[in-house]
């Protein structure tokens, strides 16, 4: 799964989930800048690095080989998880994973190199995968 080399801080704090700031269009990463088509996220959520492999190998599968696919967003978020039932209190827990956190109108895959019909179907199976409403763009 994708996970950064190295991190400043081990674990990070966790953020308020402040409904208006979330639901603000991203302005970055908003365009199709490298492929033909993407798929643009239209709610915001966090996406792990689990979610972001298992969209890309259903978009890989059912672009075909010729298609080149770009992953526009990195895990770097650590999220972190306490043991099966341990307490309250003694400390945080351990890291978990990472996750992206996604908001509206970030583009999260593009393709190339495919015919229209079936990039488009590709990055429908991929949004399926995530936990994002998704919609596919053209450039």
């Amino acid at each position: 799964m994708l996970a950064p080399k190295k991190a400043k801080h081990r674990k990070w704090q966790t953020g308020r989930k402040n409904a208006a700031r979330l639901a603000l269009p991203d302005t970055r990463g908003i365009t199709v800048a490298f492929g033909s088509y993407g798929l643009k996220a239209m709610t915001p959520a966090r996406i792990t690095s689990n979610q972001i492999e298992s969209a890309r190998r259903a978009l890989t599968r059912a672009a075909g080989k010729t298609a080149k696919v770009w992953v526009r967003i990195f895990p770097d978020r650590p999220f972190t998880q306490k043991a099966a039932e341990v307490g309250m209190g003694s400390g945080k827990g351990d890291v978990a994973g990472y996750v992206c956190e996604v908001r509206p109108g970030r583009v999260i895959f593009e393709v190339d190199g495919a015919p229209e019909a079936m990039a488009r179907e590709a990055l429908r199976k991929a949004g399926t995968k995530l936990p994002v409403k998704a919609r596919v763009i053209a450039r």
